[in-house]
């Protein structure tokens, strides 16, 4: 026999003992062992741990501070690592650590709260009012933003049944409380109906401050609406006081037929119908968080 045909007859054999291995299966015998899901070869069981089912009670420590809107993820871990974060008093700096929900977190000494800040913009309609609920069944601007959030979103001060336009909702109890009743004012621009054509004196009279409740009020502009009668007014004001823009007009003996906010703390309408909410963009929340 040449050595040509005793190396296809050694390859011969390798090709039927390896077909002869594959046939056999898991408890039939064979070198060969292939995993089945048939009852009868049940699958080989893996040595290594299997990964547990995520509690939902627990939260990825990164994900609790980044919540809490003190920065972004991928700086928390940053944080993490140089030892800014604790947990129930103890430094963390192991990445991809878990905290209760009910642990206590603290970024620089400060308590965070591991709730999402969600900020909802709404174009509110006209008879919507912005009580949370209302025991005579009217409709409310709650209602309206209901799937924008799991969490309770509520709204930062408030605007009239009757009074359209800009309405800010949130869960960040700080925005709030600093938009309430902010240093330096907040800015808002109100497009006016009256009932009757506004008269220049009048005009100039809140241009120079007028007295209402015994109080100068203050406005940043008033002028008449380009194009339009001499009944629709646009009027930019920084007072945080109650129902202000009304009030300055009754003491002028003026009724206002329509009242629109159109903006709102920099906030604006662009692109958002009445009716319609959106949420704010990062930016947003940044140029809101600058306000003192």
């Amino acid at each position: 026999m040449s050595r040509s045909e005793s190396s296809k007859g050694k390859k011969s054999s390798s090709r039927a003992n390896s077909d002869g291995d594959r046939r056999a299966s898991g408890r039939e015998g064979g070198t060969f062992r292939r995993n089945s899901k048939s009852k009868g070869n049940a699958p080989i069981k893996n040595s290594g741990n299997t990964q547990k089912s995520s509690d939902p009670n627990l939260i990825r420590l990164n994900k609790y501070v980044a919540n809490s809107g003190v920065c972004s993820r991928r700086e928390a871990d940053i944080y993490i690592t140089a030892g800014n974060v604790t947990v129930n008093g103890k430094p963390i700096t192991e990445m991809g650590y878990k905290v209760k929900l009910s642990d206590e977190v603290k970024f620089d000494g400060r308590l965070l709260n591991p709730i999402k800040r969600e900020y909802v913009l709404l174009n509110k309609p006209k008879d919507f009012t912005t009580a949370g609920r209302d025991e005579r069944g009217r409709r409310t601007a709650i209602g309206l933003i209901s799937k924008a959030s799991k969490t309770e979103l509520k709204p930062l001060g408030k605007l009239d049944k009757n009074t359209t336009g800009l309405l800010l909702f949130t869960n960040d109890g700080e925005l709030t409380k600093r938009l309430n009743s902010p240093k330096n004012g907040l800015r808002k621009i109100f497009h006016i109906e009256l009932s009757k054509p506004l008269r220049s004196a009048d005009l100039k009279k809140i241009q120079e401050g007028l007295v209402v409740d015994e109080k100068v009020v203050k406005v940043q502009d008033v002028s008449f609406v380009d194009n339009a009668p001499k009944t629709q007014v646009g009027m930019e004001i920084f007072s945080t006081r109650s129902n202000i823009v009304a009030n300055i007009f009754k003491t002028l003996e003026y009724e206002i037929v329509k009242l629109d906010r159109v903006v709102y703390a920099g906030l604006t309408k662009k692109d958002l119908p009445r009716g319609h909410w959106r949420y704010l963009t990062d930016q947003e929340v940044v140029n809101l968080g600058m306000i003192k």
